[in-house]
């Protein structure tokens, strides 16, 4: 379920960009080379008239009288930490004899920030709506013969936008379908937006995981890569996956592909009854929370979720077919699969002792924000005029903040027709 929101974002804000992306492109390069040529410095024009054979470089240092190697090296402000917390397993033995699993720590075990029962506890009281957030607005409702679907999404006060769905598959085992999601190297064949998974480390304890991705965005962003911490907890005939953003200091920052940073992605997983009325438990119903920071404006990321949601929700289906058929014909488990079947166990008791938010807390309103009526169309078109031009983020970001004006330029002149009698 993680690349649900990857997959809509990267469909749905191709689609809205491109109408104005590529003239923007071509009028962007033209006045670039105009504004270029009449600010060009002096020694451009000595490398242009021949420069005495010299070089591009030879002419730069003579007209700035220093040396490319005396520049400071960028690397060399880069500097990592990591605290090492000392680890405490919770885990207890498959066979139910209550006995902590005996392994050799890692470095990974030792460190408690990695995935721990605080995130448990988060996701169980995201699951119970009792966490205290903003009131969920529905986004979409469809069912399929085998499957059904329904997403929600809210707007927190800072941070990025927050979605919630709930997907209900016909004939589904929990079991199955919490593999077929932590499944990575059956991954690539329904996932075409996964380029690299790759495990950094593992506890065959606790089922711990730290995985490495990288996703494949449309051509006018650059690739996003993830470090990734991973863990299952099993309460009932419950699964609660947590999937979370991680720092790992020891895997080098590049600026391609662009780490993510900000990312949860976790869901609940459970038998429920069957559609079809017999009462049988033989539905699985997956609950998916999400967010994170692409480096896309919210806005923009909201736009893209909106129009391809539907259409990438239906392809995970018949990948999940595929990988129930290659399992009964008794395929074998790949390494991924069988860290998936290392599950924290936590008793029920300890669940109804948990000290829960007051659920009427959650119903929190989303307030409107009148202010957009009232702006200008060119105060607001100036202002990202301004901004995009003192950015230097490159030509996505520049061609973002113009669509969010023209996007708001054109409410606030809705609103203003209407308000005229």
């Amino acid at each position: 379920m993680a690349a649900l929101l990857e997959m809509m974002v990267g469909g749905g804000l191709f689609g809205g960009l491109f109408s104005f992306l590529v003239p923007l492109w071509a009028s962007a390069v033209l006045l670039g080379l105009l504004v270029g040529w009449a600010w060009k410095p002096k020694w451009a024009d000595m490398v242009v008239a021949g420069g005495g054979g010299q070089s591009l470089g030879e002419a730069v240092e003579k007209h700035l009288g220093i040396g490319f190697n005396s520049l400071p090296s960028l690397d060399s402000l880069k500097t990592l930490s990591h605290s090492c917390i000392s680890w405490v397993s919770e885990e207890r033995s498959e066979k139910g004899e209550g006995e902590a699993v005996a392994c050799s720590p890692t470095p990974m075990e030792r460190d408690q920030s990695v995935v721990n029962i605080d995130d448990f506890q988060y996701l169980r009281r995201l699951v119970e709506m009792t966490d205290g957030g903003p009131v969920w607005h529905q986004m979409m409702d469809r069912t399929l013969p085998t499957m059904s679907y329904q997403a929600w999404r809210r707007d927190p006060e800072t941070g990025p936008p927050q979605y919630r769905s709930r997907t209900v598959y016909e004939d589904a085992a929990p079991e199955l379908v919490r593999d077929f999601f932590w499944d990575d190297e059956f991954r690539g064949k329904w996932d075409d937006m996964l380029l690299h998974a790759a495990t950094l480390e593992e506890s065959r304890g606790s089922g711990t995981m730290i995985v490495h991705w990288i996703r494949k965005f449309p051509f006018f962003c650059s690739d996003r890569e993830y470090t990734i911490g991973r863990r299952i907890w099993k309460s009932g005939g419950s699964y609660y996956c947590v999937t979370k953003g991680v720092a790992y200091p020891s895997l080098p920052r590049h600026n391609k592909p662009r780490r993510v940073d900000l990312y949860y992605s976790s869901w609940c997983i459970r038998a429920v009854e069957s559609r079809r009325g017999d009462g049988q438990l033989t539905s699985c119903e997956v609950l998916l929370f999400h967010y994170e920071d692409m480096g896309i404006p919210w806005e923009i990321a909201k736009l893209g979720v909106r129009q391809g949601m539907w259409g990438c929700v239906k392809k995970i289906e018949p990948g999940f077919r595929a990988y129930q058929a290659a399992r009964q014909a008794g395929g074998p488990l790949s390494r991924s699969a069988e860290m998936a079947q290392i599950n924290t166990k936590v008793d029920e008791d300890y669940l109804r002792s948990m000290e829960l938010i007051d659920p009427s807390e959650s119903d929190v309103a989303t307030v409107k924000k009148p202010w957009r009526e009232n702006i200008p169309k060119f105060l607001i078109v100036g202002g990202a005029v301004a901004l995009a031009c003192s950015l230097d983020r490159g030509l996505l970001t520049k061609a973002v903040i113009f669509g969010v004006a023209r996007r708001f330029a054109k409410l606030g002149r809705t609103v203003n027709q209407r308000a005229t009698p």
